[in-house]
């Protein structure tokens, strides 16, 4: 069995082609977006500022094969985003990701002197 790591991806993007209805939808919908909804999960988080209601982001957490890589769990990340947002009827473009890998990550403690 291989090992598995856990990163937080965020995946980055555009709106397009955005019909009246999904418009008026997402600007109904903003106050549940913004940054208090931002939160790590398998099943995403969407956040975007109404005005201009341009550029979103979906924040997910991925558990996959750490011999995948980032790469893998960036592409996992994007497929789950363009499933939501096609699910929910949002016309999207030019999505990136940003990983980073629990597993690896270095945490750096304040010494005793410093706090």
């Amino acid at each position: 069995m291989s090992e598995q790591h856990t990163y937080r991806v965020i995946v980055r993007g555009t709106w397009d082609g955005l019909t009246e209805e999904a418009r008026a939808r997402l600007l109904a919908e903003a106050a549940d977006h913004g940054m208090a909804s931002m939160r790590f999960s398998e099943e995403g988080s969407l956040s975007y500022e109404p005005a201009p209601l341009k550029h979103f982001s979906m924040r997910y957490v991925v558990v996959s094969d750490a011999a995948d890589g980032e790469e893998m769990a960036g592409a996992i990340a994007e497929d789950r985003a363009e499933t939501a947002l096609r699910g929910l009827g949002y016309g999207f473009r030019d999505l990136k990701s940003t990983v980073t890998d629990l597993d690896t990550m270095k945490i750096n403690r304040k010494s005793a002197s410093r706090r």
